[in-house]
């Protein structure tokens, strides 16, 4: 296997691009942090901790795919593991800045998001059947969907007469909604399909796309927001 990205090495291209393109997210939103509404800071800073350390992980993936041809499952797992817990409890954090929100929901987006994780990692590192583990993880995004659309937090963003607020709550609702259906259909694709070893490229792909599509999307929603609340 060569140690240099080769020209016909699409799924190695896509590591790579993320990779870039999570770096300068993450320099961006660091710069811009200070010109945002004070309250909204924390929401950048998480943002840019979810950009950076997927990036981290993303210059560790793309170098074992080129060494070795092999999907980095472990890196990304660890990847999601920290980065996607945060992505969820912005949630928590764009209420709290224009309302009095109870702890309690911060935990009932944690929860159930690590237990998404959990049951997509031991799935495909064979800890438990497949089976079992897309069924424990599509359990816990059920939840978190549950929670974002019909539950506590929900209700608090729809008392919200804050603008910003509003738009980044109901965006970031429809990235974790819509965005994220790209991680099972990848899972499906790889571990349910006949010959779903065939698809380790197009998994691998998937999950890049996805990465950078949510990610990415997802901070710079984050930002506008703040903008959006800075006078």
């Amino acid at each position: 296997m060569s140690y240099f990205l080769q020209p016909t090495d699409i799924v190695g291209f896509t590591y790579f691009a993320t990779f870039m393109a999570l770096v300068a997210t993450t320099v961006f939103l660091l710069f811009e942090r200070t010109n945002v509404n004070p309250k909204w800071q924390t929401s950048i800073t998480i943002a840019a901790l979810v950009t950076g350390i997927a990036a981290f992980h993303y210059y560790y993936m793309k170098e074992v795919w080129v060494e070795t041809g092999t999907s980095p499952i472990v890196f990304r797992y660890i990847d999601w593991i920290i980065t996607v817990p945060l992505q969820i409890v912005e949630f928590y954090f764009i209420l709290a800045a224009v309302a009095a929100v109870s702890s309690m929901i911060f935990y009932r987006l944690l929860i159930p998001s690590i237990i998404m994780l959990l049951g997509g990692y031991f799935g495909e590192t064979g800890i438990l059947d497949p089976t079992v583990g897309f069924i424990i993880g599509m359990i816990g995004w059920l939840v978190i969907i549950y929670e974002i659309f019909a539950g506590e937090a929900s209700k608090i963003n729809s008392t919200s007469s804050n603008e910003a607020s509003q738009f980044a709550f109901k965006t970031v609702r429809l990235i974790v909604t819509v965005g994220w259906s790209i991680y099972p259909i990848g899972y499906f694709l790889g571990y349910f399909t006949p010959g779903g070893g065939d698809w380790t490229n197009a998994l691998n792909i998937i999950y890049n796309i996805a990465d950078f599509v949510n990610k990415i999307a997802f901070s710079l929603v984050i930002y506008q927001a703040a903008k959006m609340d800075t006078k």
